[in-house]
């Protein structure tokens, strides 16, 4: 097969995958004004923009089945069409209802992953998968389109108009694939092994343990995403365009890292790089979750007024590296899910990003209801501190069990009468 076909495929079904991306994250930037037109509260504001996540991350399973049991280019092609009416429907949006409902059914968008994923895989071999998935999920960058001219669209034409301009770009981009996207490989078949049927991997606890892993590198960047316009406008008091200009680097470095994160995965293995990534985000989450504290100490001869707090350019800063950390972590995911199952990574692929994907559906709620019962917006980096400690213990175990397992194999295989030092 050509390197020509293979890259052409690549960067067509990346641009692709960027398109739905785009449209799946389109109430991150939808809802401040909607916020302020409709005088939303924060739990109603965390459902609006977790409503698109949950159908995304359901449809990702079934989205992993058929990938792999049918042709992933017009599967793609068919996803693209079926996320048409809803852009158009949002020029009718009247109520808050309205706009929930319709939000399930944008985030079919979000199974676009899974088929762009499998159709990725049949072109690269398996040397250079993690690179080639790296740059593939480079696509997240979509949702710095979205931050960059919702706004300008909203401000020029109403927010009304952002649902049909959409309509029209994604169309563009379906029909751009479906005529120069290349077929897949001619030797690669339809079948998949059968060996691991789809319910079957729900049995696997590899499968959970790396549906966790991506649940923090994928599932609370996209909930961050959602959180930091909201996060920005309320912490710090910036105008709606400083907090979107802070979110759209913090997204765009974290999806172009990707691509570097999955030559990494190639070159020192996907768990060495998740691990190192876990670290990092653990460093960064402890600064990012401190309340800000004022406190007396009483002195000898007169009191000390501190005020400790994270400024909004110590915060953006240590966000980012969390960004980056996590492109890393998202490609290194799919390294090790390749590695596991090779011959199932539409159904594999499509469990472990649903678990991933939940994440932008729980966590947004989670961080409103944090806030709501603590009462400070830090609270939500708590939350993920958490999270991230849950998913170090449970890799860390699981080192220990493969360690064990393997000298177990070793001792039962040694047999000392046949040793000939003896």
């Amino acid at each position: 097969m050509s390197e020509k076909i293979a890259q052409r495929a690549l960067i067509l079904a990346t641009f692709s995958f960027a398109a739905n991306f785009s449209v799946w994250t389109l109430y991150a930037a939808l809802v401040i004004p909607i916020t302020a037109l409709w005088h939303l509260n924060v739990l109603e504001v965390a459902g609006l923009l977790s409503a698109p996540m949950l159908s995304g991350a359901l449809s990702r399973i079934p989205a992993g089945i058929v990938a792999d049991k049918g042709n992933p280019k017009i599967l793609f092609v068919c996803q693209m069409l079926i996320c048409l009416p809803p852009l158009g429907l949002l020029f009718f949006i009247e109520n808050y209802s309205q706009l929930l409902l319709l939000g399930f059914w944008l985030g079919l968008s979000g199974s676009a992953f899974v088929f762009g994923n499998r159709y990725v895989n049949d072109f690269f071999p398996r040397n250079r998968q993690g690179t080639a998935m790296g740059v593939f999920g480079v696509g997240n960058a979509g949702a710095a389109i979205t931050l960059v001219i919702v706004p300008i669209l909203q401000e020029n034409f109403g927010w009304h108009s952002v649902g049909p301009i959409y309509l029209l770009g994604l169309l563009f981009v379906a029909l751009l694939f479906l005529f120069f996207a290349p077929n897949r490989p001619s030797h690669v078949t339809d079948k998949a092994v059968q060996s691991l049927c789809w319910y079957g991997l729900f049995k696997e606890s590899q499968i959970w343990r790396l549906g966790l892993y991506y649940y923090f590198v994928f599932g609370s960047f996209l909930a961050l995403l959602l959180w930091l316009p909201y996060y920005y406008t309320q912490a710090y008091q910036l105008p709606l365009p400083q907090a979107m200009a802070f979110t759209l680097f913090f997204v765009t470095t974290s999806s172009v890292v990707r691509a570097l994160g999955g030559w990494f995965a190639d070159k020192y293995g996907g768990r060495s790089v998740n691990w190192s990534v876990f670290w990092v985000c653990l460093v960064c989450l402890f600064f990012l979750s401190y309340p800000p504290t004022s406190m007396t100490i009483h002195g000898v001869k007169h009191d000390v007024h501190l005020d400790i707090a994270i400024n909004v350019w110590v915060f953006s800063v240590l966000i980012c590296v969390i960004g980056l950390a996590q492109g890393f972590g998202r490609a290194s995911v799919f390294k090790m899910i390749h590695e596991y199952y090779p011959d199932n990574m539409g159904r594999a692929g499509g469990i472990v990003s649903a678990i991933g994907a939940l994440g932008g559906f729980t966590l947004p709620i989670l961080f409103g209801m944090a806030v709501d019962f603590l009462g400070f917006y830090s609270a939500s980096f708590m939350l993920l501190y958490g999270v991230l400690a849950i998913c170090m213990m449970a890799m860390y175990f699981a080192i220990r069990a493969e360690r064990y397992h393997r000298k177990l194999q070793e001792a039962a295989s040694y047999n000392f009468l046949e040793d000939d030092d003896l």
